[in-house]
This record gives structure tokens, sequence and C-alpha cells, in this order.
């Protein structure tokens, strides 16, 4: 619970910073008055309490694939144990949704570390004018010193921040709670008349500023996908233990200011705080706030490695940093390109108050698509009965439609980055799947039958060199075109001769008695399939290990075995099955693929490549 403090609830937890607070100073600004703060604190409690606790803690947490979270582990969920044949054009709306979504969250993982952490640091500004000039830079150093630490894992940073936001959230319930304490009438925005009652009275503007008040919301995506981190119970305990009870008393509290007040302060968050803790509480909230980040870069990690493992994404360099959790990763490139991104926004937005006119579209977005998702799999994989669908869909869909609209009017402030941010993602990964889908058709059409292989190596009788030949294949049933290439022009074949297909399942771990299947074809041709999770390192040697001559008729002897990859060169033509432009940028990613002996853990000094030339 301690490490899943540390990692899961930083976004949702340091919400308080500015969220309430850009109600009222924001870009749709609303007027301090009794009926607007009671109607803005009630809609804060009823979100979290239908967005975050039905819809994330209760609902989607039981969708979760062996334990994994996130919107591709839904989307693999949803199409697991079915073929694609039988899904028909449902399997195309499920990807294009989840590829979709998954790009909206990159563009989160951008901007959340951005706004977090600046408008922790802008509280140097109610304690003194004499480090205005020093904002950014501290901004900056603290984002550069979280984004190195970041090699150090998940479970060490959960260790090292989860007793600091325990106090985080101890501390903003007290002040809250204090603040409440002396104007108790707050008490009545648990009512939701007063949140229709906003609406009543501040029509269009009421509407406009649910964008604001949906950035309280903002991490509760990470809950659901860092699940595979710590696990469902201990982040269900952690929620309604100490986190929501903690946001709802400094909500409350912040409400309770405002009305006892009559007027909005420089800073809300800061002045619920006497003035001797004004600097510690600074000092604690830069923290929280580094924290927060690292909730939405660990659940980008997660991320990169599913859509890497189903195909969606290019190889890429993936480090597990925990012998005891397999969900504990980091991403080398990843995590590069969103520390560019956030000291991008940084410098570029300057204040925290700008940073919050433009966040929200992306996390809005990927909710909503979300919310879709669980509701086709809650009909077509749980089989819920239409009625309880119907009523799911009620409580669900019209709250994420009216969030995603009201954000949409941010596009013109700012919110157009996320956007192309998250275009760009979209793009890279919406054309490796099509390349790959291409390439993949190509090589079943040009591809030899097994049987007249087999056929003409009893005729031919070549040369057969001794020790053991393991050609890698896309295609379970077929010849890989790396043993074509080389029979064709050296006429020599291994005394065993190994077809290995290894496939991603769509659940995140593979039983060790499904691992593998071994068939031995005769002429010493053998087939072999491996089957691997979407969360789990590609290791064929030591799937091989497990290779004994009493039951499969082969012994593994790495010194005596040579793995043949082919190394593909794209041909490009300008045909109509995919874009020739796009067809750039799919070679593109192929060539800046992680190497393929690497990424399945092959032995360097027992690998062959073959160039292959094939046309796209």
């Amino acid at each position: 619970m301690i490490g899943a403090l540390g990692v899961v609830f930083g976004d949702i937890g340091t919400s308080p910073l500015y969220a309430l607070r850009e109600c009222f100073v924001g870009i749709h600004r609303l007027e301090v008055t009794p009926a607007n703060i009671l109607g803005i604190v009630s809609i804060v409690f009823w979100s979290l309490i239908l967005v975050v606790c039905l819809k994330y803690v209760t609902l989607l947490m039981r969708a979760d694939n062996h334990g994994e979270g996130g919107i591709l582990a839904l989307m693999a969920l949803m199409t697991s144990g079915t073929t694609r044949a039988t899904l028909g054009n449902r399997i195309k709306i499920i990807s294009a949704l989840s590829i979709l979504g998954a790009a909206l969250l990159y563009g989160d993982g951008i901007i959340t570390p951005a706004i977090s952490v600046l408008s922790a640091v802008e509280g140097l500004n109610v304690a003194t004018t004499a480090c205005q000039n020093y904002v950014i830079p501290l901004s900056v150093g603290i984002l550069t010193a979280l984004f190195l630490l970041q090699r150090r894992g998940t479970a060490g940073v959960g260790s090292l921040f989860g007793p600091v936001l325990a106090l985080w959230f101890v501390v903003i319930g007290g002040l809250g709670l204090n603040a409440i304490v002396h104007c108790p009438d707050i008490l009545r925005a648990l009512l939701p008349v007063h949140a229709v009652r906003f609406f009543m009275i501040n029509h269009w503007l009421g509407f406009l500023v649910l964008g604001t008040v949906f950035l309280t919301m903002t991490g509760a995506e990470v809950l659901y996908a860092d699940m595979g981190h710590f696990g469902r119970v201990p982040i269900r305990r952690t929620w309604y233990g100490l986190v929501l009870p903690a946001l709802l008393l400094n909500y409350f509290g912040q409400g309770a200011l405002l009305l006892r007040t009559g007027s909005l302060p420089a800073h809300l968050f800061y002045e619920l705080a006497p003035s001797w803790f004004l600097y510690p509480l600074i000092l604690l909230a830069t923290t929280a706030t580094v924290i927060a980040s690292q909730a939405v870069i660990s659940g980008t990690f997660t991320l990169a490695r599913q859509a890497v493992q189903l195909g969606l994404w290019p190889r890429l360099k993936i480090v597990h940093t925990s012998s005891s959790t397999i969900g504990q990763v980091y991403v080398p490139l990843i995590n590069l390109a969103l520390f560019l991104g956030t000291i991008g926004l940084i410098i570029g937005f300057r204040e925290s108050g700008r940073l919050a006119g433009a966040y929200g579209i992306a996390v809005s977005a990927t909710m909503l698509i979300t919310s879709i998702l669980f509701l086709i799999l809650c009909r077509t994989h749980w089989k819920l009965n239409w009625v309880w669908v119907l009523l799911l869909g009620v409580l669900l869909l019209p709250l994420h439609l009216a969030f995603f609209f009201s954000n949409l009017v941010k596009v013109q402030h700012g919110g157009w980055i996320v956007l192309v941010i998250s275009l760009v993602v979209w793009l890279l990964m919406e054309t490796w799947v099509s390349g790959r889908d291409i390439l993949r058709q190509k090589a079943e059409m040009q591809g030899l039958p097994l049987e007249f292989f087999l056929q003409d190596i009893r005729m031919t009788k070549p040369y057969r060199a001794p020790g053991i030949a393991v050609f890698l294949s896309r295609n379970s049933g077929g010849l890989p075109r790396a043993l074509l290439h080389n029979y064709k022009h050296n006429m020599v074949l291994h005394a065993t001769t190994i077809l290995l297909n290894v496939q991603t399942e769509e659940i995140p771990f593979i039983a060790e008695d499904r691992r593998f299947t071994f068939e031995n074809l005769g002429e010493g041709i053998c087939r072999m399939q491996i089957l691997f999770g979407f969360s789990e390192t590609p290791d064929i040697p030591r799937v091989f290990a497990r290779l004994t001559q009493e039951q499969h008729g082969v012994e593994y002897i790495p010194e005596r075995t040579t793995f043949f990859l082919g190394k593909e060169s794209l041909v490009l033509r300008r045909t109509s099955d995919l874009g020739y432009w796009r067809k750039r940028l799919f070679s593109f990613l192929s060539r800046n693929a992680r190497d393929a002996s690497a990424y399945f853990s092959l032995p360097a000094n027992r690998v062959v490549e073959l160039g292959l030339q094939i046309e796209l």
C-alpha cells in the first residue's frame, strides 16, 4: 500500500493545488458567490464518487487482464479467446479506439508533470516576491532529477516517495478539516441539489467550467493503468482508507474558506495554512507534485511495454526494474521523450494557470473511450444483460461526454499542443500496425507450402551440417523467409532445423505448462511455437533449455545452436494499400526498432542475420 501510494495516487492527490482555484480565476472564471461555491464543491464531490469510486475503483478494476490494467490490457481482454474472423469489424473498432486512447495518454504524460511541479513551486510567490525569477529554473531542475531517477524503477521510487505522500494526504486533510470547522455550512454541498442549482444559475458558463472541475479527476486513469504494478486490493484500500477522505476534506475546506471570506485569495490552497507552516507546506507540496509526475510516467512505461508486446509499437528497450514484480519497468526512449516534452511545456507556458487552460482534453477523451470499451466488454465478453449495460451507460456516458465537450474549448488556449502530440503518437502506432499487416499478408501469399519443402529435401538430399539451426518465422504454419533464402543460395541445411514461431498472447503471463509446443515433422525438420504474455520479456534461450532428447528428440546445446534472423530491407512501391509517405514512415520505424536478437535475448555470438528484400 505504501508503494502504491507513492506511485499511483500522486496525480489525483495534488489536484487540490490548482483545480478549485482555476474555477474562479481560469479562462471561464466564476464569481465568488455562495451559490457558485456550494455548486462547484458539490460537483467535485459527486464527480469523484461517480467517476473514480464507481467507474474506476469499483467497476473497471474488475476488468483486469490477469492482474494487468490500462486501456491496452482492456483491449486484449476483449479480444482474447476469440478469433479475428469471429469478431469481424468489431475488432477494427476496438483496436482503433484503444490505439487512440493510448496515444492520448502519451499526451497526458507530458503535460501532467509540467503543471503539477510548476503549481507547487509557484507557492514561493505567495511566501515572498524574491523568488519570482527562480520558479522556472527550479521546476526544470526538479523534473530533470525525477526523470534521471526513473532508472531505479517504480519499486524504488514508490518506497522512497510513499511515506512522503502519506504525510501529504494527512496534512491536506487536516488543513481542510480545520477550515470546515470554522465554516461547517460548506457541508451542505454534499446535497446534489446545489450542483443542479449551479447549472440553472450559470447555464452555458456552468457547462464550460466543467472543463476546470475535471482537473480534480485527472489521475483516475492512472489508477487503472498502474494496477499491474501493485495489485487491485492495495490500490482500493489506499483510495478509500486515506486518499479519498483527504481529498474531500481539502476540497470542502477550500470551499469553506471561500464561503467564510467571500473573496478569492492569491493562492487558494496555500491560504488554508497558517503563516508559520507556509514554507514547510511548499516543500511538501513540491515533493508531492514530483510524485504526481511519477504516477503518470510509470503508467506511460506500462503502456509502452504493453504496446510493444501487442505489436502496436516497434520493439523498444524495456528494462525490468524489479526481480519480484514483473509489472515494474523502465523504458529509456519514452523517458527521454517525456522529459523533453515536459521541459518544453514549462518553458513555453511559464505559468500553471496557463497550463491548466490547456489541460484535460486528452484525459477526458481517454476516459470517454475507456467507458465505451468497458460497456462493449460488459455486453460482448461478460454477456451482461442489456438492461444493466444501458443502466451503466446512463451513469457513465453523459457525464464523460459533458466533461469531454467542456474541455474542447481549451483547444484555442493551448490544448492544441496536447492534441498534436497525441495525433503524432496515434499516427506512428497506426502506421506500424498497418505496415505489419501488409507484410504479413504478403508473406502468406508468397510462402512455400511446408509439404513441398519436405518433398524437395527428400529428392535432392542436400548437405546436412552438424548442429541445430533455428529460423524465426512470423507465420506459425509457413516457412521462414530466411530459411528459404539460405537454402536457395547455399543448398545446405543443418542436421536439426527448427522452425520457430513466437507469439504474444493477449494475457499478461503464460503458465509454464503452456509455454511452448514442439512437433517433429521428419527429415530433421521440427516446428516449435513459444508463447509469451504481453507483460513478459521474451527469452528464447530460457525456453530452449527445457528441450530434452527423451521427450522432444532434440537437446539444446547453446554452443552448437545457431539462430538465423531475416534482416529485412523494404523496397517501397507506390501502391494504394498504404500511402507512400506512410510507407516511408513505416520503413523508418522498422529500421530503428530494437534489434530482434536483443529483444528475444539471443546470445550475440550465436546469431546469423540474412539480408532480405521485401516489397512494400
